[in-house]
């Protein structure tokens, strides 16, 4: 659920602004003052929504525009096959997008929604705050950049440009140009298309840009971190099962998890899903270890099925079962309650008694943590700390710590620049990725209105002379695209907040 916290304090904000612009305009003194200060610096307010507007950006989007000619022709032209192809994917991909979640919601597999390209994202709930400030920035970078290319692409078209402006509308941040219309309905319906293009065409190269930032990151930061020689904690979840004197600390280089060696957060990852979806593994322990006070221990069935022998609890304790030395023939299993760090600690990983007998000069077996299905015991490596021991659902450990690729090799260096570049990226890869498929969509009042008609303009003229039946075209076409439009963001809303 969205954080009251956060409701309380977004709604408290606006009603300060509304009550306070209220308040200005119906004032007999201050009322024509307070009008004249809003019109001079471009200011509008209305309920939840604030909008600002100026022409002092006008002469660089002008500079922009006559910077190459050339290259800026087949830049934008470029841009124009782009958005008719971004027009075209983005329906198949909201289509796509809608089966899956109607599978979801027919199915109840929380595994499809992860494997959607598109979500709704809703701060507080499938967002957390902590990022918000990533989510905002990202957002108002992608559509400054998105009407940037709309601007410089009217101008080259000798269409002008009456401002460039910024608005947040509840909390959501945004940009726009405006352009002036005369001009616009007076040029070719392919220049038109260059101008509406050019947006969802420059979210689509700074997403590009993003990724190649995120890609060469490691080699950017190379003269300050290192990277491929583990996964450094950047945070631990207080009280979670990472935590603790035994635990692991922020600052901590993790080389490993159990035999799964750790190079990075990918690694990180991929062994607790290798962990959480294959056998427990096993330890190679002597023979002469197992001492009769430990192996005699009464083993008892869990509500699972499960074996256990451990019955008081114990923190520093755990249930081993094991092969009897004199009764392998008939494969029975022994049941022994054992110190698990001193009998982990130092030994080699197994699945069977043959693992031991190929690596040890001593009568050894292996022994196998008895635990509860999908419990795991892991042994995770973070030099020159012994073995931080953890019992649990894998999963629970990936959420309990936070890591980077990224190495200081200095001491003064912060752990969290790295973090906030690869977060940053990423961000503003999906952000920006995100409004290049939605504005492409032919929906009303979104770019892909404006696309759709000036790419029926184009191609139909000659063959639909009636214009009035090009536009009945394009307003079914318009119809349809804000209708999947609309099913995917009213079932992606209620995915994510009503479930």
């Amino acid at each position: 659920m969205i954080p009251v916290s956060l409701l309380v304090f977004v709604m408290a904000g606006w009603c300060a602004v509304y009550l306070a612009d209220t308040l200005l305009r119906s004032s007999v003194t201050h009322r024509i003052s307070y009008e004249s200060w809003l019109a001079s610096r471009g200011l509008m307010l209305s309920p939840f929504h604030v909008r600002w507007q100026t022409t002092m950006f006008n002469r660089l989007f002008a500079y922009c525009a006559r910077i190459n000619p050339r290259a800026l022709f087949i830049w934008f032209n470029s841009g124009l096959v782009f958005g008719i192809a971004a027009m075209l994917g983005s329906v198949v991909l909201l289509i796509r997008t809608l089966q899956q979640t109607i599978a979801q919601m027919t199915t109840d597999n929380p595994r499809i929604g992860d494997q959607q390209a598109l979500q709704v994202v809703v701060p507080g709930v499938n967002l957390p705050t902590s990022q918000l400030a990533y989510f905002f920035i990202a957002l108002l970078l992608s559509g400054v950049i998105h009407e940037l290319g709309h601007a410089v692409a009217a101008l080259r078209e000798q269409v002008r440009v009456n401002g460039f402006g910024m608005f947040v509308f509840v909390v959501y941040p945004g940009a726009f140009v405006d352009l002036f219309t005369t001009h616009l309905n007076l040029i070719s319906p392919t220049q038109q298309l260059r101008i509406f293009c050019a947006g969802v065409w420059h979210n689509f190269v700074l997403c590009l840009a993003a990724l190649a930032f995120l890609f060469l990151l490691p080699l950017l930061l190379f003269p300050m971190y290192s990277t491929g020689a583990g996964a450094l904690v950047t945070e631990v979840v207080q009280g979670s099962a990472a935590d603790g004197p035994r635990g692991l600390s922020v600052g901590d280089i993790v080389t490993g998890l159990e035999d799964c060696p750790v190079r990075g957060v990918e690694d990180w990852t991929s062994c607790l899903s290798h962990l959480a979806h294959t056998p427990q593994t096993g330890y190679c322990v002597p023979v002469a270890s197992l001492q009769p006070s430990w192996a005699h221990g009464r083993a008892f069935k869990r509500l699972d099925g499960t074996m256990d022998c451990c019955s008081n609890n114990s923190l520093t304790d755990l249930c081993f079962s094991y092969i009897k030395p004199q009764g392998r023939s008939s494969r029975e299993r022994e049941y022994a309650c054992m110190p698990v760090r001193k009998m982990v600690t130092g030994t080699r990983v197994c699945h069977t008694d043959d693992d031991c007998a190929a690596h040890s000069h001593t009568a050894s077996i292996c022994v196998t943590p008895s635990l509860e299905n999908q419990t795991r015991f892991i042994r995770v490596t973070h030099p020159p700390n012994t073995h931080m021991l953890f019992v649990g659902y894998p999963p629970h450990l990936q959420y309990a710590v936070s890591l980077t690729n990224f190495v200081p090799r200095f001491g003064f260096l912060h752990l969290d620049l790295p973090v906030f570049l690869e977060t940053f990226c990423k961000y503003v890869v999906s952000l920006s990725g995100a409004l290049a498929v939605v504005n492409s969509v032919p929906c009303f009042a979104l770019d892909g209105q404006w696309m759709l008609n000036a790419l029926l303009e184009a191609t139909l003229a000659n063959v639909v002379i009636d214009r009035q039946k090009r536009e009945l075209i394009g307003f079914f076409l318009l119809l349809a695209g804000s209708a999947l439009l609309a099913a995917n963001v009213a079932l992606g809303l209620w995915m994510v907040t009503a479930r």
